[in-house]
């Protein structure tokens, strides 16, 4: 069930806009498949999923309060609410009860998105080490599937997804906005040599297939233009081997030291002169964006000084969860208009806190300082139990990353990778087991 609604989301779950109609489908299966399993499951076992529980079970809770209608006297009284004060008065109508969120609708929206990580929760509670592993190696299949779909846009072929409002332009693959579809295969950079070198033996083959595919991930995130894809990919790589580390020298010591040296020494220029080659004729679009960057024409730096003011107007209560579009315009100067509009504040971090005030601020913090903790007792783990979590605490750091400069965990897929993440890092199990991560048949 859990590699089914895998499947749904790699589908239609890849855009975070309330109008798509992928909203719509994420949203009915994730109800269906919660409802199916309350039904037939035996049991539930809460405990190997608490961390990551607690962590959304307080944000159900901070989203519902602040849809809760408050009187007048109170709300009024509310930071950065004054001019809604003035246009009653001026209208002559008194002031209704209205909830702490400045856009109802954008909350009620948001509350309604955070059951693609409580479905998550509830079909990986049951899951034993093994099957953890194994949705793992899944993702990294769905990975590789929307590889092969921006691959098809990259080469002109005009595919349309009528379930995100994706640019038909841009190599985003299976996500409407390539910012994302870059850290969806940075995720792949990671997964791949934990997959290829898990186990006390390793598979040749998949040693090789994993190793393989690293330029092809590199190059597609080259393609979609990303200036953070950059970044979270050489991270993502960096990270998938240092996990693997341990298993990556013994397959190398196991072989002539000049074999060895050839075959490190030939990966990284074979390596070197595909993204050379991606360069000169004109396909890094990443390279090329970053390079060409001018910071007074970027919208995003511009507005940066706009934004932390209104946190600012709004501090310590907040404007409302998932409100930033109307909010902002109140605020948005005259010399910042575009024919486009300004969806997102293009850093989560700085969003939620305007959204949420102190009390996701604090959420936020709290949830960073369990992420250390958890990491620090992850790479302590022994050396047969430690891979997962171990991957689990850099996927999480390329989503926290990947956030500075947008928004990719309020889209239905990334939300479930992030909670499975958590799951993984917090230990889902309590089972051992020595077998590697398993490629469904």
């Amino acid at each position: 069930m859990l590699a089914g609604f895998l499947v749904i989301l790699w589908i239609a779950g890849g855009a975070s806009r309330a109008d798509v109609s992928g909203q719509v489908v994420t949203r009915f299966f994730a109800w269906l498949l919660l409802i199916a399993y309350v039904v037939l499951s035996p049991r539930f076992d809460w405990r190997r999923v608490l961390p990551v529980a607690i962590f959304v079970g307080l944000a159900i809770l901070v989203t519902a309060i602040q849809l809760i209608p408050l009187p007048p006297a109170i709300w009024t009284s509310l930071p950065g609410r004054s001019l809604f004060v003035q246009a009653a008065e001026i209208a002559g109508q008194p002031q209704p009860w209205r909830p702490i969120s400045i856009s109802p609708s954008a909350t009620v929206n948001a509350l309604g998105s955070l059951i693609v990580p409580v479905t998550v929760l509830v079909l990986a509670a049951n899951l034993n080490r093994e099957q953890h592993r194994r949705i793992a190696g899944f993702l990294l299949i769905l990975v590789v599937a929307g590889c092969l779909l921006g691959l098809l846009k990259f080469s002109g072929a005009r595919f349309d997804n009528p379930f995100i409002n994706e640019s038909l332009d841009m190599v985003s693959g299976n996500f409407a906005n390539r910012n994302h579809f870059a850290l969806f295969i940075a995720i792949g950079c990671l997964l791949a040599p934990v997959w290829g070198f898990r186990g006390k033996k390793v598979v040749r083959w998949k040693a090789i297939a994993a190793v393989a595919v690293l330029p092809f991930f590199a190059l597609l995130i080259l393609a979609t233009g990303s200036r953070m894809g950059l970044l979270v990919g050489a991270i993502g790589i960096a990270a998938g081997f240092l996990v693997m580390h341990r298993a990556v020298l013994r397959e190398l010591r196991a072989l002539p030291r000049s074999v060895a040296i050839g075959l490190v020494a030939g990966a990284v220029v074979a390596f070197v002169a595909l993204v050379a080659l991606s360069v000169t004729l004109d396909r890094a679009v990443s390279i090329t964006r970053a390079i060409d960057l001018n910071a007074s024409e970027d919208l995003r730096r511009r507005a940066l000084p706009v934004v932390l003011d209104m946190i600012g107007r709004y501090f310590p209560i907040g404007s409302g969860l998932g409100a930033f579009d109307p909010v902002y315009r109140i605020t948005e100067p005259d010399r910042l208009l575009k024919y486009t509009y300004f969806n997102h504040a293009h850093d989560d971090w700085i969003e939620l806190v305007l959204d949420g005030g102190i009390v996701v601020a604090l959420l936020l913090a709290g949830a960073v300082l369990w992420w250390i903790a958890a990491g620090i007792r992850a790479w302590k783990r022994p050396e047969t139990d430690k891979f997962l979590p171990r991957t689990a605490f850099a996927m999480i750091l390329l989503i926290m990353l990947a956030s500075i400069v947008d928004y990719p965990a309020r889209t239905p897929m990334m939300m479930a990778i992030l909670t499975l993440a958590g799951i993984w890092l917090g230990n889902a199990s309590p089972e051992r087991s020595q077998q590697g991560i398993a490629l469904p048949a």
